[in-house]
């Protein structure tokens, strides 16, 4: 007789099958040594924090630590700001991911994720995004202040409770007000440094706030049927492709205007002129292109994937110029 080969849980729900228990897993953990198991779990619960997207926004707080500054700040600080700012972000992440796991096991994009797949019990995830939390809220205060503390709670209150459980569900324009989330971190990096706010981090939180759409909408193009699926009304599944290309462009033009006024209240040279003007360029220009290609879901994708590229490398010109002309 011979013994079944037991399948992969996210080959079930490919299958349309459904999502696995935990129980149902057993099996799978029984089938392999403990250190795979162990790692598999770990990979898991750090999948819930969508370490992709906290990568990028580790990349606008660092340069706004760095202007804050006038020059590098201390080492123990930065390396303290990323790693709460990594956890606060992550809890964001993970809550998110508990509140729409239903909706998640819908989207062909989505139903490979840890609670669709049955890999975490939803209880642990829940309980695991609010540790990350408290874990971020005391170190940001312990290692840099309470106003950095208290802005990462704001920003991780508003991305659940504003943004996951009020807006995305219910109206098209949900990422243009959700976006005060992701624009938070420039906050948090200069509050961490300074204890205050100013303008300037405020014109980087505009930025940051006007670029998301752009960017989002490009990718709700690519995955419209699957947004469709899971029932959310992302622009483009409401209004139409061709509408959302539209709001695109001037998302992306509006997001250039903001990056030309950070010298007006920061002390940058041309370096940073310079790249804002030509990033800025590519930027718009590859938003017409999509335009005039009616939303071509590739150039979505490419738009998408451009817009990370912007403004990672808008971030870094800002630290350049600083720590070049310090």
């Amino acid at each position: 007789m011979v013994a079944q080969r037991a399948e992969r849980p996210d080959a079930l729900v490919e299958r349309g099958a459904p999502a696995p228990t935990e129980a149902d897993l057993v099996v799978l953990d029984d089938a392999r040594p403990a250190w795979r198991t162990a790692l598999a779990r770990v990979g898991a619960y750090v999948a819930l924090t969508k370490p992709r997207v906290i990568e990028l926004l580790l990349v606008t707080t660092v340069p706004a630590m760095v202007l804050a500054a006038e020059g590098w700040p201390n080492w123990q600080l930065v390396v303290s700001v990323l790693i709460g700012g990594s956890l606060s972000a992550g809890s964001a992440n993970t809550v998110n991911c508990w509140i729409e796991r239903d909706r998640d096991q819908l989207m062909n994009r989505t139903r490979r994720r840890p609670l669709p797949t049955g890999r975490v019990a939803p209880v642990r995830a829940l309980a695991f995004g609010l540790v990350l939390q408290v874990v971020a809220f005391g170190l940001l205060w312990w290692q840099a202040n309470l106003l950095a503390a208290v802005i990462s709670l704001l920003a991780m209150l508003f991305y659940v409770f504003v943004y996951t459980i009020w807006l995305k569900p219910r109206s098209d324009q949900n990422i243009v007000i959700g976006g005060a989330a992701g624009a938070a971190p420039v906050l948090i990096g200069w509050a961490a440094v300074t204890g205050s706010l100013g303008a300037a981090p405020w014109v980087m939180f505009a930025l940051i706030f006007l670029w998301t759409p752009a960017h989002f909408w490009a990718l709700a193009i690519r995955y419209l049927d699957d947004y469709r699926r899971g029932g959310f009304p992302m622009l483009p599944v409401v209004r139409g492709v061709p509408a959302a290309t539209r709001q695109i462009t001037l998302y992306a033009a509006l997001t250039v205007v903001a990056s030309l006024l950070l010298p007006l209240v920061a002390t940058l040279s041309w370096i940073y002129l310079a790249a804002a003007g030509i990033l800025g360029a590519l930027f718009v220009g590859r938003a017409l292109v999509l335009q005039r290609t009616h939303g071509d879901p590739q150039r979505a994708i490419d738009f998408f994937t451009l817009s990370n590229m912007y403004l990672a490398a808008l971030f870094v010109a800002l630290a350049a110029d600083v720590l070049l002309l310090d």
